[in-house]
């Protein structure tokens, strides 16, 4: 197969229209999810939805992640997660604290209240994932779909996690548009 025929790219910079095509559709089906699942979360919950992220990771981990842990977990700005687990906190839902293992860590448990939380959105968080996401494919269209996404997203991880990234100087930061504090990668500011 040449070069210009692989579904990597083509021999130009262009995206080549399949490619293209599904581009667009996996970023309009991802941003149709998202905006349910948000209004979800904020309706059941009263959580953003980096706030339900950060809350599922703690319970599915056993209550208790590194800040750094979280950060490459939910692909978002180191800033920007100290904000939301800030809010957490604040609100009962988590606590944080030196890491016994290793002094330069910081360590977020979740608590019971924050576990309360979570059980409480997630059965209308099931049903949107459920009527969204799922009712569409078959048995076998979900097999591959989650072949296709899961080598995707290990491509993708491949590189280094954005709060393993070194950190920028502020006269840099400044003279990049999109990446200000609070940024996500993909997500919006001051989520």
């Amino acid at each position: 197969m040449a070069e210009s025929e692989t579904t990597t790219g083509t021999a130009d910079d262009a995206l080549a229209p399949e490619q293209l095509g599904v581009y667009f559709a996996l970023m309009e089906s991802v941003s149709l999810l998202q905006h349910a699942v948000e209004q979800q979360v904020r309706t059941d919950g009263d959580l953003s939805y980096v706030q339900f992220q950060l809350l599922g990771r703690l319970a599915v981990a056993g209550g208790r992640l590194t800040m750094t842990e979280l950060a490459d977990g939910v692909v978002y700005s180191r800033s920007g997660l100290t904000y939301q687990a800030g809010l957490l906190e604040k609100a009962g839902l988590v606590t944080r604290g030196p890491d016994p293992g290793d002094e330069r860590a910081t360590l977020v448990t979740v608590t019971d209240a924050g576990l309360a939380r979570f059980a409480r959105v997630m059965p209308g968080h099931v049903r949107v994932v459920r009527d969204l996401l799922f009712a569409s494919l078959t048995d076998a269209d979900l097999r591959h779909l989650g072949e296709i996404m899961t080598r995707v997203r290990d491509h993708m991880r491949a590189f280094p996690p954005r709060s393993a990234a070194p950190r920028r100087s502020r006269a840099a930061s400044r003279d990049t548009p999109g990446d200000t504090p609070g940024d996500t990668a993909g997500g919006a500011a001051g989520e």
